[in-house]
């Protein structure tokens, strides 16, 4: 269940039309409450449409996860769907179905998330559904010894037996980052999944699905009022807990290039991932190489698209961004990746990609670009960001609304994004693109496909 498919908005949405509203200033309708037992809850009421979403996100994602038991995130985000106090075995997915509904889970770097979305009818039905299985998972053998099972399989068929499996989301964070938290293979050792035991799962649990570590979000064609009760009523009667300190996640300052291949045997051709170190999320850099990210990456008028594809000729796309795959700048806490990758044509080496791919760049870095640019960059985020709110049924907008109120306990700050990046100016992109962009912050990955057989002699005449 670790979803990828609605994160990458951002490079698809970037090259739809602006939305017709986008003269308009964006205005999500944000209430923000705290209950006793320290659960944060966002209630954003939209009456568009006769669904209500449920989201609850967990301040644990795959970064912290003890260092024994990597996967142990993953794990146990489909721990949640084997039942609770109330609710049998597979019974909460029944329960949305058999509505209508949607839902889903996913694990992330900082937070291992679940939603629905419902008919807004069902509203008090899910919210009486997450509370139980907050309080009260059913944790036993049978259910982990099952999900043991189902995630090695996971992991054998999206990673291990796949062409080109984990490149480069997987694969480039291990290479490129020096902390542990950061650098380890997060869909899990397959020896580590073995070892997790019942009492793992049971300290797991106890430690970080607790409402006072955790964000539900309320959102659509819901009654502010009425929500709050509801999720008072059934969440608040859950005790807090004491949190753990929180391991140091910061990364040093690189200051030389790293090169590393990896071997694919299941590939035809190979590929080329080039990852820098991106700014810290609440510095202004970090808003400028959003729009960095926009003029050299997102959209086939990008200048990589153009360099690589179009003019090189080395592949047929080139794809990546912010938290590549794994989310979008938005939803992540700690270090993460500027990135761009493609899979090219064999008879093409990755000096000469690297080397087209470094002429744009240096472009960014000799001079501050033109307002025009600089503003079609904004447009193109606009674009961008919208699209995103719209993902899946409006789920992208409860995503930044839970991402927000997560990290920085303001989920109103997504009213304020189109303001912080109008205020980047084209020395702040040039300052970025020279600090953050030189060769000396970068991990290269090249990926190997198996050997081309040589001709025989046959084949020769």
């Amino acid at each position: 269940m670790m979803r990828r498919e609605w994160i990458a908005a951002a490079a698809c949405a970037a090259a739809i039309a602006l939305p017709a509203r986008a003269a308009e200033r964006l205005s999500v309708p944000v209430e923000y409450h705290k209950l006793e037992n320290g659960l944060r809850v966002v209630i954003s009421e939209d009456h568009k449409s006769p669904t209500a979403i449920v989201a609850v996100y967990y301040d644990i994602g795959f970064r912290i996860e003890p260092k024994d038991r990597t996967g142990f995130a993953h794990l146990f985000e489909h721990m949640m769907f084997q039942g609770s106090e109330n609710l049998g075995k597979m019974e909460f997915i029944r329960l949305v179905q058999s509505n209508g509904g949607i839902l889903n889970g996913s694990t992330r770097f900082d937070f291992t998330n679940y939603f629905q979305v419902v008919p807004s009818h069902t509203l008090e039905t899910m919210l009486w559904a997450e509370a139980d299985r907050m309080k009260g998972l059913a944790i036993t053998q049978e259910n982990l010894t099952n999900q043991q099972g189902v995630v090695k399989n996971e992991v054998k068929v999206n990673v291990l037996n796949q062409p080109y499996g984990g490149f480069p989301w997987l694969d480039l964070p291990q290479f490129a980052n020096e902390n542990w938290y950061n650098a380890h293979n997060f869909y899990g050792d397959l020896s580590h999944l073995d070892a997790a035991t019942l009492d793992d799962v049971k300290a797991f649990f106890e430690q970080y699905y607790a409402p006072n570590n955790a964000v539900l979000v309320i959102a659509g064609d819901v009654e502010p009022k009425q929500a709050l009760a509801w999720a008072k009523k059934y969440f608040e009667p859950i005790p807090r807990v004491e949190l753990a300190a929180k391991p140091d996640i910061s990364e040093p300052r690189q200051e030389k290039e790293k090169r590393v291949s990896r071997p694919d045997p299941l590939a035809n051709r190979p590929g080329l991932a080039v990852g820098y170190k991106a700014p810290d999320r609440k510095s202004p850099e970090y808003l400028a190489l959003g729009l960095i990210d926009q003029v050299l990456l997102q959209g086939r008028d990008s200048r990589l698209y153009q360099a690589l594809v179009q003019k090189g000729g080395f592949s047929g796309s080139v794809d990546g961004g912010i938290n590549m795959l794994l989310g979008n700048m938005f939803n992540i806490n700690g270090p993460t990746l500027w990135a761009w990758f493609v899979i090219h044509d064999p008879g093409k080496t990755a000096d000469e990609i690297l080397k087209a791919a470094d002429a744009e760049i240096a472009a960014l870095q000799e001079k501050p670009l033109e307002q025009k640019v600089l503003d079609r960059a904004l447009v193109k985020l606009r674009s961008a960001l919208y699209g995103e709110m719209e993902q899946f049924v409006g789920f992208g907008k409860v995503d930044l609304l839970a991402s927000f109120a997560l990290f920085d306990d303001d989920p109103g700050r997504i009213n304020r994004l189109e303001d912080e990046f109008k205020a980047v100016t084209p020395e702040l992109v040039q300052k970025t693109a020279r600090e953050y962009l030189r060769p000396t912050n970068r991990t290269v990955l090249v990926l190997e496909p198996k050997a081309t057989p040589a001709p025989s002699a046959a084949q020769k005449k």
